[in-house]
């Protein structure tokens, strides 16, 4: 199931007007900012789609019926551009565990390249739910690396990917990889994808814009 927020205007409609101008990128802060306020809001929206039990909750003045989690959810985020994306997720989950994943391109040649995982620190991860986080949802070759080298500490329950902008090649290839169950919400689709494999018009390179630029 894909969840596209750019079908239906809300308050993420202007974080990813932001992210995307060239005018406002020049403010590191200001893009992780409105990073960060586009993952809580879609771990809002995620959240719905959770479940819940009730409890008994003690106020001052008698006996409250809420509904709380059932189980919290393990967030993980792709290094480093994800890293805003997590802070976001954190604020919404503020009692879920945390997983990192490092994941980079190795270039042959300008439009080739092979995705290697050298990093990766998570708590249990079996008969978990997966939220990932990652800005880019490019060729989505990043996210399938990712999704075996975290298949090898376990298998998920469920899987939900968090992306700011994805395209319809990469949703198909996670698709590919992934159970049916498996949700992807994005900020936007955008259809043009380069023989280098960036986004167009897309935002540039989201870790750089967040963290500086790689040497």
């Amino acid at each position: 199931m894909v969840y596209n927020f750019s079908e239906h205007a809300s308050i993420i409609s202007t974080y990813m007007a932001e992210i995307r101008d060239v005018s406002i990128q020049k403010d590191p802060m200001r893009f992780r900012l409105n990073m960060e306020r586009i993952a809580e809001v879609m771990g809002y929206e995620i959240s719905k789609k959770m479940t819940y039990v009730s409890k008994e909750v003690i106020t001052p003045l008698g006996v409250a019926n809420e509904k709380v989690l059932e189980e919290q959810p393990v967030l993980i985020t792709i290094l480093r551009a994800g890293l805003a994306m997590h802070q976001g997720l954190v604020r919404t989950f503020d009692r879920a565990e945390s997983a990192f994943v490092s994941a980079y391109r190795k270039h042959t040649t300008p439009e080739d390249f092979e995705i290697f995982v050298e990093y990766l620190a998570a708590p249990s991860l079996d008969n978990r739910i997966w939220v990932i986080s990652d800005p880019m949802l490019a060729s989505g070759n990043s996210m399938v690396a990712v999704l075996n080298a975290l298949k090898s500490q376990g298998n998920p329950k469920r899987i939900v990917i968090a992306s700011a902008i994805a395209t319809p090649e990469a949703i198909r290839l996670v698709q590919q990889h992934t159970p049916s169950n498996t949700e992807i919400w994005v900020g936007a689709i955008d259809k043009e994808l380069t023989a280098q494999s960036y986004i167009v018009p897309g935002l540039g390179d989201a870790g750089d814009l967040a963290f500086g630029v790689k040497v």
